[in-house]
């Protein structure tokens, strides 16, 4: 199973990847999640410490690396789009609770066309690791699908867009719609949070198309505290388990 969860900022996205990426590891699947948002904080959702964190250095800001592995020259003209990237994760990803984390970050591009050798590692391990790994790979990723090339969103099995009930997380699923489109993606379904009530829930199913949404993500108090906490929701809400499991349910029919 391979899932990019995205959404606009702070919509919980995270929260539902560090779950879902958790059920998946307690069920005994050998689970990578990626994080490839530049607001990183997956880590803090699947239970590591800010000082475990701090301590992880970005696949991006591996600058010697990319050009070890690019063979780029100094005027980075030239270098190799295919590099070696199969040996990354088992060197860089940190596992707790039975989730192997792997940091991605992202590479901030001059101009339209740039490509740096850090760029070019990242979209080749984001690659290899959609099209190679015999992982579930679940990435939590920003709103736009940059990062994915044609044949790397192809074959990416699931597209989930988390949103809450408005009408800017509206728009984004519809902007991701476009863009999965352009790739040749069909599919773009859908994961409400913050649902509060029934009004909520009637608004989204009114904007949503039914074969779309996944499902609701209540709003949850217990979710709220293990995010001022620093901690994982997993640990801290039966109630967020209960739904993202009816979740992944579906993500699997």
């Amino acid at each position: 199973m391979k899932i990019a969860v995205t959404g606009k900022g702070g919509v919980g996205k995270t929260t539902f990847a560090s779950i879902l990426a958790r059920l998946y590891a307690q069920e005994g699947k050998s689970v990578l999640a990626a994080d490839v948002d530049p607001d990183a904080n997956l880590g803090l959702a699947l239970g590591f410490t800010e000082e475990e964190l701090d301590a992880i250095v970005p696949i991006s800001k591996m600058k010697d690396m990319a050009k070890e592995r690019t063979g780029a020259s100094g005027s980075g003209k030239f270098m190799k789009l295919n590099p070696k990237v199969d040996d990354i994760p088992d060197m860089f990803a940190q596992t707790r609770n039975g989730v192997k984390l792997l940091v991605m970050g992202t590479v901030d591009v001059a101009g339209a066309g740039c490509v740096c050798p850090e760029h070019v590692v990242l979209k080749r391990l984001i690659s290899h690791l959609v099209l190679n790994s015999d992982d579930v790979v679940i990435m939590d990723m920003e709103a736009g699908l940059e990062h994915l090339g044609r044949g790397t969103a192809e074959s990416m099995e699931q597209f989930v867009v988390v949103i809450e009930p408005g009408a800017r997380s509206i728009q984004t699923y519809k902007n991701v719609k476009r863009l999965a489109d352009q790739l040749g993606i069909k599919q773009v379904r859908v994961v409400a949070n913050k649902v509060r009530d029934k009004e909520d829930e009637d608004y989204i199913a009114a904007h949503i198309p039914e074969e779309d949404l996944l499902g609701f993500i209540h709003y949850n108090p217990d979710v709220i505290e293990a995010d001022r906490r620093g901690q994982s929701p997993f640990d801290y809400s039966e109630e967020a388990i209960r739904e993202v499991q009816a979740i992944k349910k579906r993500l699997e029919s």
